[in-house]
């Protein structure tokens, strides 16, 4: 952008910067560059501004950066703990810093489409990009890993001295919502061997960033959630794990670990399409003795299950939305594909057209990832399929 058009661009903002608290005072108290070495505390003033303004300081935050996530509003930050959890923004200057409090969650920092750092566990923080050309660049920090106790804290985007944070992009058009488990969140995708027993290889080698539901939404030009939580069936856990629970447990909230949650759809949420991916972890182990569980009563309890979910989607959604009931391959058994293929094939007898099969196989994929989990590789592989896919069902978004 010109220096001309930079400075329009500055003046524009003169009278929203009268009306929002800057987001220099996103800064915690403890701020670190990107190199790492400590920089001043924010002032008396500015702490005084955010024990008085904490609610609108949330609100700020939230008009100087887009998320489609799932975020709940908490004094001067945002919280979440879904995987993929992204916040996109734009700035005027040399460099901007994010405000981060999350010690135990990895995050992608990205300027201008361009992977700049990965943050391992940050703490409480913020992160400094400096030493960019002077200019309008775009700001993006993603949660690479999942962690359903870990909730993290994203206290906005802060301009370098000289520059400015513009307000937020805005909401894109096209939203896609995926739900599932291990294979959505991109469990172990970057992983160099399937075997990851040491503490924290499994975080380091995961990336939902680059799961198959992200590079398909970003490759349609979509806003997208990834509700994914490893390990969780519709109605039974990987190896019976948990009994009592399943993933729609926890599907209502917004924080994960918190019992009695609920997210609240800021009224911007309407996904057109919704990718359903759960039944690995009810049928890829066997039956436990002491489960309650047969063959028989497991299928027809998951097809019952699947059909009040899917009634849920729609009560959220309304009936134009449509939902992609996935499978894949699972080892040994061909049960959870005639499951999700006659759920499909009820719910299009009672009238329901718009809730639809997919299907994809186990060719070309090496099943890389921690504990045989698709690779980064697979990903790409199995996104190309559900490009393909959707692409036939001929939207109209």
């Amino acid at each position: 952008m010109r220096h001309t058009q930079v400075k329009a661009a500055l003046a524009a903002l003169a009278v929203a910067a009268t009306l929002l608290p800057t987001a220099a005072n996103a800064a915690s108290p403890s701020e670190t560059t990107a190199a790492g070495s400590p920089t001043t505390a924010a002032g008396s003033a500015a702490a005084a501004v955010l024990a008085t303004s904490a609610g609108r300081h949330a609100a700020a935050v939230l008009a100087r950066a887009h998320t489609a996530g799932r975020v709940q509003v908490a004094g001067d930050a945002v919280r979440y703990s879904w995987p993929g959890v992204y916040f996109e923004g734009r700035f005027v200057g040399t460099g901007v810093g994010i405000a981060l409090n999350d010690t135990v969650n990895d995050y992608d920092v990205q300027i201008d489409g361009a992977t700049v750092a990965t943050l391992v566990t940050p703490g409480r923080t913020t992160y400094w990009v400096k030493n960019l050309r002077y200019g309008v660049h775009d700001v993006r920090l993603v949660k690479r890993t999942e962690s359903q106790s870990g909730i993290g804290e994203f206290g906005g985007f802060v301009a370098a001295p000289g520059g400015v944070v513009l307000p937020r992009p805005p909401d894109r058009r096209r939203q896609i919502e995926f739900i599932g488990d291990s294979y959505t969140a991109g469990y172990g995708n970057l992983s160099p061997t399937r075997e990851c027993p040491a503490p924290g290889q499994l975080d380091r080698n995961t990336n939902a960033d680059l799961s198959f539901g992200a590079l398909t939404a970003r490759g349609l030009g979509a806003d997208y959630q990834l509700n994914a939580f490893s390990g969780r069936g519709m109605v039974r856990n990987y190896n019976g794990i948990e009994p009592g629970t399943d993933y729609r447990t926890y599907y209502d909230r917004a924080l994960i670990s918190v019992p009695g949650d609920v997210w609240r759809n800021p009224g911007t949420w309407h996904p057109q399409l919704i990718v359903v991916g759960l039944g690995i972890n009810d049928f890829s182990t066997a039956i436990n003795p002491g489960e309650s569980w047969t063959p028989e009563s497991l299928v027809a309890a998951y097809k019952t299950a699947y059909q009040g979910f899917i009634d849920k989607l729609r009560a959220r959604y309304g009936k134009r939305a449509v939902i992609v009931v996935s499978a894949t391959y699972v080892y040994n058994t061909t049960a959870l594909a005639d499951a999700a293929r006659q759920v499909v094939q009820d719910r299009n007898g009672q009238g329901d057209d718009r809730v639809v099969y997919w299907y994809y196989d186990n060719a070309d994929l090496d099943y890389g990832g921690c504990d045989w989990h698709p690779s980064a590789h697979d990903h790409q592989i199995i996104s190309q399929r559900l490009n393909d896919f959707i692409a036939a069902l001929h939207l109209r978004w």
